[in-house]
């Protein structure tokens, strides 16, 4: 049975057998087996999987939880970032992608944390969204259609996302404005050539 360590594009932590091709997390968030907070610092990291060997067990007390992302489309919808340690290289590229789009000296970890942060969260509740025109948003984001389905934008289709993975193909509408749920940074990155990876099932649903 699937422990309670998933995350979805919206950002909710969830239980469900999805494999993560990442993992990560946002500070201590469980008490035992049981996840009792929704964030713990601003610091909310994307992982390799795999780093020099090292290896701790799950929900050990006092120290970080570990989080699990299908991708990292969904990872960076969910708010997370590239971790500077084990991803050294895909956060420098972020990092320059970030500068380059939003025309700003290269920021530092703690700058990229504070403004995704604001753009993630509305205080008191979990989720912030952005509303963005469909016409320019680049491949790898994430968007709430009205019914309330995460879709991502992959190509030249909307790819539904669920916790079974990617399914129904849908066309990207041409005019208005999407509800993005990956923060407007991380949008910024991706415009700017950062190439998120994405699970090879949302070019074959």
């Amino acid at each position: 049975m699937a422990e309670r360590n998933r995350v979805t594009p919206l950002g909710d932590i969830a239980a469900f057998p999805l494999r993560g091709a990442w993992t990560g997390n946002r500070g201590i968030l469980h008490d035992g087996h049981r996840v009792v907070r929704f964030h713990a610092s601003d610091a909310w990291l994307t992982c390799a999987l795999d780093f020099r060997g090292r290896w701790n067990p799950q929900w050990r007390p006092h120290h970080y939880t570990y989080l699990y992302f299908h991708d990292e489309a969904v990872a960076l919808a969910a708010g997370h970032r590239p971790c500077a340690e084990c991803r050294r290289a895909d956060y420098t590229a972020y990092r320059d992608a970030w500068s380059r789009a939003l025309s700003v000296p290269v920021p530092s970890a703690r700058a990229i944390n504070s403004r995704l942060h604001a753009e993630r969260l509305h205080r008191g509740t979990h989720r912030r969204l952005h509303a963005l025109p469909w016409s320019g948003l680049p491949d790898g984001v994430f968007a709430l259609l009205d019914d309330g389905t995460p879709v991502l934008l992959h190509g030249d289709a909307l790819v539904e996302w669920s916790p079974d993975g990617y399914g129904r193909r849908r066309r990207v509408p041409s005019l208005g404005a999407a509800t993005v749920i990956t923060p407007p940074s991380s949008v910024a990155a991706l415009r700017a050539g950062y190439r998120a990876q994405i699970d090879a099932s949302a070019g074959r649903s």
